[in-house]
Formats: structure tokens, sequence, C-alpha cells
């Protein structure tokens, strides 16, 4: 093949023989109102520094650095060559067939400025100059993000055991429909705020939705806090629902974007163990209210903290690097990926953002495309996970384990409500270390075996006489196996795996429609599982959950794809060819 590039004024013409490690060229330095020098030499592949071999006796050899040529990427035409480090120094080369594309020996495009998407379409990866990342610059802004989690569980634990006290206190205590309200309504607005959620990460990019986040869910706490009536107890409720429901969504969204591939697993699995922690904090802060009736307000008013120290730290968070180069900001982009994950891997991160929107100068996705033929396939799957996690049964598990414990004998609320959440947070943080190693779908199939094989034995303690004289000791044992078994793969993977699998023009809108489903599952069960337990008995609704795991086992095996040790680009192009 018969290439020409030019770089810097240096005119760069030669062949490549695809059975051989080397590229003849022939150096040209074209300057006006001078004589062009030319000097022929090779470059020599199977050296990663690229030794530059000189062929004539007038040629000193030197190094040169590589022009991001990979000998697989010589059998098409109209191959893009470009210097590692072409994001610093903003220059594109194009080299052409001698033989098709109209291209010929000869014809050479001039390096220009990277200005627009255009400029960057064909980029291929420099393989052998990549650089390390530095994890290590990630964790803080990691946890910054994870403050939204830990709001995120907070929220839903810190009605529970202030539900007894707020009742007297706003005097509801024998209207039990407006303490449902009170419970239900932060449920409706985390659905609505996860809808929202992506359409603002779209518009205004993940940190400033982040910041816009913070108001529902500071105004949400304070009027929680000083409630002197249900209505606007039930709007509090609302507006910390809706503050939630956006975490949701853009939690895992952020960490996903901004993690190094070879830790994203890890660091995608921390946003569930900073849910469970929440959950514990909240009922660490019921504590005294055993001995201070209105201690309610206070366990209402001090959420207001972490949502603005949200607002204050993403204000010196570095932008997503991908948000930022779907929005042809180049140079911010750099400066983030610099933040994140050390300046030796600027090249390398833009170069793969690069070929990842090959072919894909398309606009934001709207609602409707979710829906096409295109995505819908990876989109339901998104959808379905999410059935899965809330249908089978983990908040009925949560709620229905006081009354579980207490037939073993256990008749603290708190006991029992402190070993189910330390079994969360212990499974979660199992699963952080094997996110990485053992990957998505393994995980996921683990989890969801050992639901069902728990709920099962859940089933059996209440209905098998045989086992009438271990009953409550089983029960327990199944519920704490539950537990773990969840927090291994059903809690933490599907929300770390939404991103990774959906397409970048999709990815904000198509985990905001999956959340969506996530706090739908989690109304119905929380409306109708009482009643099909009055019904149909606890043993029969246990064995039903089981069903639905055993379900989701299959469904996983068969559609879920395995996305360890892949950058998003590399996922994306797989699972979207066209792109």
């Amino acid at each position: 093949m018969q290439a020409a590039v030019m770089y810097g004024g240096v005119v760069v013409k030669g062949s490549v023989n695809s059975n051989s490690t080397s590229l003849a060229v022939c150096f040209s330095r074209a300057q006006k109102g001078r004589n062009t020098k030319q000097l022929s030499s090779s470059i020599d592949f199977s050296n990663t520094n690229c030794q530059l071999l000189s062929s004539s006796s007038s040629c000193m050899p030197h190094r040169t650095s590589c022009f991001g040529l990979r000998l697989d990427s010589f059998s098409s035409m109209g191959t893009e060559l470009t210097r590692s480090s072409l994001f610093r120094s903003r220059p594109i080369v194009k080299a052409l067939a001698s033989g098709g594309g109209g291209g010929g020996e000869g014809d050479v495009e001039e390096g220009r400025p990277i200005k627009s998407v255009e400029d960057v379409n064909y980029v291929v990866p420099p393989q052998q100059q990549q650089g390390k990342a530095s994890t290590g610059t990630v964790f803080p802004f990691v946890g910054v993000a994870c403050l939204g989690a830990i709001l995120f569980g907070y929220h839903l634990g810190v009605v529970n055991g202030s539900l007894e006290y707020l009742a007297k206190d706003l005097g509801i205590v024998e209207n039990t429909t407006l303490q449902g309200w009170v419970v239900s309504t932060l449920l409706a607005g985390a659905t609505v705020g996860s809808f929202t959620g992506g359409s603002l990460a779209d518009k205004f990019g993940r940190t400033r939705t982040f910041q816009l986040d913070a108001i529902p869910l500071t105004i949400g706490a304070l009027l929680c806090a000083t409630a002197q009536s249900v209505h606007t107890m039930i709007i509090g409720r609302l507006l910390a629902g809706i503050g939630i429901g956006i975490s949701s969504a853009i939690v895992p969204l952020y960490i996903s974007e901004i993690s190094p591939t070879e830790i994203r697993g890890a660091l995608g699995s921390i946003n569930q163990l900073f849910i469970c922690i929440g959950i514990l904090l909240a009922l660490v802060a019921g504590l005294p209210l055993a001995g201070n009736p209105i201690w309610w307000r206070t366990m209402f008013g001090i959420s207001a903290v972490p949502a603005v120290l949200l607002a204050l730290g993403m204000a010196f968070s570095p932008e997503s690097p991908r948000w930022l180069f779907q929005q042809g900001k180049f140079s911010e982009a750099e400066k983030s990926i610099k933040t994140l994950n050390g300046k030796e891997r600027v090249a390398d991160v833009m170069t793969d953002l690069s070929v990842g929107s090959q072919g894909s100068a398309e606009p934001e996705a709207g609602w409707f495309d979710l829906f096409s033929s295109r995505y819908w396939k990876v989109v339901s799957v998104g959808v379905a996970l999410f059935f899965f996690q809330q249908m089978a049964g983990i908040n009925a598990v949560v709620y229905y384990s006081t009354a579980v414990f207490r037939s073993a004998g256990i008749e603290s609320d708190v006991a029992a409500s402190a070993l189910v959440g330390a079994s969360n947070v212990f499974g979660t943080t199992i699963a952080s270390s094997l996110m990485d190693r053992q990957g998505r779908k393994s995980l996921l199939i683990t989890s969801f075996f050992g639901m069902a094989a728990s709920m099962l034995l859940l089933s059996l303690s209440f209905t098998w006489k045989a086992l009438a004289p271990y009953s409550g000791t089983l029960a327990v044992l199944g519920t704490v196996c539950y537990v773990l078994s969840f927090s291994l793969g059903a809690g933490p993977v599907p929300a770390l795996l939404l991103p990774e699998i959906f397409a970048s023009r999709i990815r904000a809108k198509a985990v905001a429609l999956s959340l969506g489903m996530h706090w739908a599952a989690n109304f119905v069960i929380g409306l109708y599982f009482l009643s099909f337990v009055n019904k149909f008995g606890i043993s029969s609704v246990y064995l039903g959950f089981s069903g639905i795991c055993l379900s989701a086992v299959l469904y996983i095996a068969a559609n879920v794809v395995e996305t360890k040790g892949r950058s998003l680009e590399e996922i994306e192009r797989a699972l979207n060819p066209t792109i």
C-alpha cells in the first residue's frame, strides 16, 4: 500500500508490506522558496520505540515517534495516521491507499487543528505508547459523587424509625392513609427524578446536574424537618424523592464515565455500598428517638448537610470527559482526563474517544429513540435487570425481616435491621473486590441463584412441618443469605452495568428509563406486598419470588454481555457494530 502524510511541513511517502514489520518511507521537507530535501528510510515496528533506519549513507539513523501506525490497520483503504501526541499538538494526517478510494501516491491532507468531531473521526489508537492510569486521583471525585448515594440510602431508611414519632407530632396516628403517603411520596418523587436526571445530565453535564440536584435535596430535607402539617411533610418528601431519583441516575453514570477501565467495576459497586451505608446511617440516627420524641426533625434536617457538600464538591470536580467530547469541548476533555488519569493517559483516552465516535456525528438521542429497533434490545436489558432486581423481593424481605427475626427470638427491631444492613454492606464490599476479577455477568447469575435458593429456604421454613422445630433459625438464615446474595450481584451490578452497555448518545436517558423501572417496581411491591401476603400467605409469596429469581438467571445467561476489562467505547462498538 502506498501512503503519503504531512506532519508539520514534512511529507511522508512510502509503502507497506502486510507480511513484514517495517514501513518503507521517504521523508521530504517542503518549504516555500527552498529546495526539497529527501531521505529514504524505513520504520521498524518490531521495536516499541519505532527505530527509524536510514537506507542512505547520507542519512544518520535516529529515533522518531510512531505515527500511530499498526500493522493490522493496513488491511483497509484510507487508513488514518496520527502521532501518539495527537491531542497535545493538535495535528491529524491521512494515509491514502494508492489503489482505491480516489487516492493515489502523493495525495496528502495537510495537518489541521482539531475543532470538530470530523477532525478526529479516524484516529487509530497508538498501542505502543499507552500509559498506565493514575487511578488514585479518581477516588476523591468518586467519593464526592457517592454523597448522592448516601442520601439515596438515608432518605429511604430515615422514615422507618421516625414514622411513629412524626405521626404523633403531626396528628396522623389514626390515619394510616396519610402515613402511607408520607412513606410512598418519596418513591413517587424518585420515579419523576430518575427520568428528569437523564435529560438534565445530557443538557447541562454531569457535575452541573449534581449541583442542581442539591436544590430539591436540601429544600426537601428542611421542609421535612420544620413541617407543622402533614401536607408540608409530604411536599418535603416529594422534593427529597425527586432529588434521590436524580442521584440514582447520575451517580452510576458519572462514576462509570470517569473511572479507568481496570477498576471501573470496583468503583461502580461503591455506589451500592454507599447506599447501604446511607441506610445504616439512618438507623443509627434514629437511636436517640426513644429518649427524645422530637428527634425525628433532626434526623430529616441533617440530611441537608451532605446535599450542600455535594454541590460544593462538584464545583471542584472534573466534568465527564465523554460528555465534554460529545459536546465538542476537546480541550476541556483533555484537562478532565489529565485530572482524572494523569497527563500520560490524555492521548490514549482521547484517541479511544475519537475511535468510539467514528461514523457517529449524530445528535443526542430523544426518548423515542430508546424504543427504536437500533437500541431497544440493549435498552430492554437494562429495564429487565432493574425489574428483576425489585420483583425478586428485596424490599419485601427487608420489610418482613423484623417479623422473621422475632420468630427466632430476636425482639429488638434495631438489632434485626442492623443485622440485615450489616449483611448488605458486607456482601457489597466483597462484590466490589470481585467485580473486575469475576466479571459482572457471573456475579449476577450467582447472585440471583443464591437469592432463589434463599427464598426457597424461607418458604419451606414456614410450611414444612419437619422443619418446624428449626423454623425460626432457618428463617433468619434464609433472610441473611438472601441479603448477602443480593448484595453480591443483583444489588450493585445493574447500576454499574447499564452505563457500560448503553451507547454514548443514549446513555443518560437509557439509564434514567431503567431507573424509572426500578422505582416503579419498588412502588408496586410496597403497595401490594401485604395484600398478597394476606391473600396467599407469606410462604407462597416467597416461593413466587424464588421463581422470579430463577427466571432472572435464565434471562441473564441468554441476554447479558460481559463488560469486564473493556472500555466504554469498546463495549459500545461491540454492541452497536454500525457505530
